[in-house]
């Protein structure tokens, strides 16, 4: 599955799921244009030559537009866009979150998605081709009590990547979502309600629920976010693709 030479924009890039996604992505070939409000922690791969970081708030479209303009001049092309950005709900009951909680969290997860693909397909149209993958949950699958915040903006991310498939698919241009199941990283504590033991949960709540018997590695998410950006994937758009060691069933 080589991604030789082409330029995939991953947002996120700094968290478990989106590091271990641009290192394998360099390691395939591709040039990667690597985003979050911070790359200080993507700091070792500033000497490759096939490497861009941005550090901005991608919820701004102006910013967002200013990351493909950059993109584009480095590199020549947009090939590919994985939206692995995301926030997390602290779990807690409707009456509870605040309208502040819940504009966080669908402009983070949802409207990052819609701004990001807007511009990409921007680019991916000239071109003739172009794969978009965005990052859901299993949660919209599966929801739990307390999160309905957040399943409802990953609930919108499956919808709008279905419909943006449909949608370009005239221009050749491929859009799939892909569902993580309880992930090892360190947004998975941020699901645990307020003065909850992050243990006990991660144990006895998340890990338990995975019919595989573990939680998901970041490694696990990164190999079909590559896959989906791959020519092999030239057939597959509006797919939901769960890597979540069976949560879903």
């Amino acid at each position: 599955m080589s991604l030789e030479n082409k330029t995939i924009v991953v947002t996120g890039a700094a968290g478990g799921m989106g590091r271990a996604t641009v290192d394998m992505l360099l390691k395939a070939g591709a040039n990667v244009v690597a985003c979050d409000l911070n790359t200080d922690s993507l700091e070792t791969y500033q000497s490759f030559k096939n490497f861009l970081s941005f550090a901005g708030n991608l919820v701004d479209e102006h910013t967002v537009t200013e990351v493909f303009q950059k993109a584009h001049q480095k590199f020549g092309s947009i090939d590919g866009l994985a939206n692995i950005a995301g926030i997390a709900q602290s779990a807690a009951p409707i009456d509870e979150v605040s309208l502040e909680q819940y504009d966080l969290i669908m402009n983070v997860n949802m409207k990052m998605v819609f701004l990001t693909c807007r511009e990409a397909a921007k680019y991916m149209k000239k071109q003739k081709r172009g794969k978009i993958v965005n990052i859901g949950s299993v949660a919209a699958t599966r929801p739990r009590p307390g999160l309905q915040s957040y399943v409802a903006s990953k609930g919108a991310v499956e919808s709008f990547t279905k419909a943006l498939a449909l949608e370009l698919a005239e221009h050749h241009i491929n859009a799939n979502v892909l569902h993580p199941g309880p992930a090892d990283t360190s947004m998975l504590a941020k699901f645990t309600k307020a003065g909850g033991d992050v243990q006990s949960t991660r144990k006895e709540v998340f890990e338990s629920s995975v019919p595989l018997g573990r939680l998901i590695q970041p490694e696990d998410i990164a190999r079909s976010v590559k896959f989906l950006l791959s020519d092999e994937a030239e057939m597959i758009t509006g797919a939901v693709l769960h890597v979540d060691g069976g949560r879903n069933i």
